[in-house]
């Protein structure tokens, strides 16, 4: 299965493997822009892609685990899901 990304931003990074399909279960998303979070604050931030899912299928946003643990990184609506509406 092949799932259509289009970058709405050159600057926009495609999602990647880490280190590779073999020993990671997900791809890490980049944002689009540079930004500092202060404690406690809560932004959106854009990542300038746009993805085309078929039907009946999801994707999921999850925070990273050790930035979780470090830095207190997390998403409040964790996992997030993004389906084909």
């Amino acid at each position: 299965m092949k799932i259509r990304v289009k970058r709405l931003r050159d600057s926009a990074i495609l999602p990647a493997y880490a280190h590779g399909p073999q020993e990671d279960a997900g791809m890490d998303l980049h944002a689009a822009e540079a930004m500092t979070l202060l404690p406690g604050e809560t932004r959106l931030v854009p990542t300038a892609l746009a993805i085309e899912l078929p039907p009946g299928y999801e994707a999921q946003l999850r925070p990273r685990s050790g930035l979780a643990l470090k830095h207190a990184i997390t998403m409040p609506n964790a996992p997030a899901t993004i389906d084909p509406g």
